[in-house]
């Protein structure tokens, strides 16, 4: 076992979480505008609670993302890796973080839709992804046939960063002046961002469903490989469908729609491995990071039905830019990475140390809290969506403020409902960092007790 992969690897874990638990509780924060208007006003506000919390969750994506990979390469690959390199890449993104959290907590502003912040703290993410992919690109040379979730990896590692520069392209005048290229661009380059993140994650849960399977055909079948080239068909094309409003030319529509539909064959293939999913849960349901997985498959085709109607052009012109579309965010962003996310956690952090056993309270009564809140949350938020969706397409619209007013008991639910999430997913991350700090005690314990015998 790789020690360096392993330390670098729990650090982004431990920071990842931590990043988890600060977008839980800006995330409540700022919805409470909804049910109380002007509370944060003599403070921060929503306009900086809303990019604190956004920030915090792709934060704890990318840093979650990153733990994953340097966890797997542990076992995967025979050389090791750049302990100096991971280290400089960990420092440049608690630089990037506590600047971007200034900035935000001061109103200094700059950037655009997901990255608000000063352009600037873009330089070291940016430094810091390149460092990581080439101390990626270092260990994966020993590895001989690459299982599927090292091309997808490495996929998401490169992808990301193109897509991330592409994002600030506006930086140029002859992009911010064209203002339908600009847009253009802008929600290309967020959507095609998604998928390079996407690809890791879903590298790592193939990576976890081998190991906890101990079954190494899993990343090495034909039908894996099949869905990774769809997946990177939908990552370099399937942003289309974010443009249906933008008077662009018809062929990147109609290329975005016909990719988009690409998604039946994922939804197919779930629903056609129903029966074999439902034996797999008997098998591996009393291994508790297993059950993370198992929530994850659900929500991938809760969130692919949704995804698929959303594609379609006349009911695009009612969702875009409502609720539903921040529900759909909600349901991958929760339902599918963070439950990924969280089964490497309690995978990769659960050793001879530290176990997690499954039938411990504090385990599984807020793992399924967490699955019953979400579920609220995101049927709420699509709710809100379509009565507003509905509104804005009316020929006899009512004034904005009743429409909204109208709606303050559904408000009121999506409220009430991501306090009990913030709360039951801030408990599962705080068992993981509690657990990880004991750990560390405990080994530094027992070196002392060895160096002194």
């Amino acid at each position: 076992m790789n020690e360096s992969n392993q330390q670098a690897g729990k650090i982004y874990l431990v920071t990842a979480l931590v990043m988890l638990i600060c977008g839980l509780i800006f995330g409540v924060l700022a919805s409470l505008s909804y049910i109380i208007p002007g509370l944060w006003n003599h403070m921060l506000g929503f306009s900086s609670m809303r990019p604190l919390h956004v920030s915090s969750t792709l934060f704890w994506i990318f840093l979650g993302s990153t733990g994953c990979v340097y966890m797997g390469l542990q076992e995967l690959s025979q050389v090791r890796i750049s302990g100096k390199l991971a280290a400089i890449q960990w420092v440049l993104w608690i630089i990037a973080i506590i600047g971007i959290f200034y900035s935000y907590s001061v109103g200094k502003f700059g950037g655009r839709e997901y990255w608000e912040f000063n352009p600037l703290f873009a330089l070291p993410i940016a430094a810091a992804w390149l460092l990581f992919i080439i101390n990626f690109g270092k260990a994966v040379k020993a590895i001989k046939n690459w299982p599927v979730y090292i091309w997808m990896w490495m996929t998401g590692l490169v992808f990301f960063l193109f897509t991330f520069t592409e994002n600030y392209l506006w930086l140029f005048p002859y992009f911010r002046e064209h203002f339908i290229l600009d847009t253009t661009i802008q929600w290309k380059a967020n959507g095609s961002l998604v998928g390079s993140w996407n690809q890791i994650i879903y590298g790592t849960a193939f990576y976890l469903m081998e190991r906890i399977g101990k079954n190494q055909e899993i990343g090495r079948s034909r039908i894996a490989y099949g869905m990774y080239f769809l997946g990177l068909l939908n990552l370099m094309f399937n942003w289309g469908h974010h443009i249906y409003t933008l008077p662009t030319d018809t062929y990147v529509r109609y290329t975005g729609y016909v990719v988009s539909m690409t998604e039946w064959v994922f939804f197919a293939r779930i629903i056609y491995l129903w029966k074999q999913s439902v034996t797999d849960i008997q098998k591996n349901y009393h291994y508790f990071p297993y059950r993370f997985l198992m929530m994850a498959d659900i929500w991938v085709l809760i969130n692919l039905g949704q995804a698929i109607l959303m594609s379609i052009p006349a009911l695009n012109l009612y969702t875009h830019g409502t609720h539903v579309t921040v529900a759909h965010a909600m349901g991958t962003t929760i339902g599918i990475n963070t439950m990924i996310l969280l089964a490497a956690c309690f995978e990769f952090l659960g050793n001879k140390c530290i176990t997690f056993h499954p039938g411990n309270r504090w385990l599984s009564f807020p793992f399924w809290i967490t699955q019953i809140s979400l579920l609220v949350f995101w049927l709420v938020l699509n709710i809100i969506g379509i009565k507003k969706g509905l509104w804005q397409m009316s020929q006899n619209q009512k004034p904005f403020n009743t429409m909204m007013e109208s709606m303050s008991g559904w408000f009121s639910v999506f409220v009430y409902s991501g306090i009990v999430l913030m709360l039951s997913l801030g408990i599962l991350a705080f068992i993981l960092i509690r657990a990880h700090v004991r750990c560390r005690e405990k080994q530094k314990t027992e070196k002392q007790i060895q160096v002194l015998i």
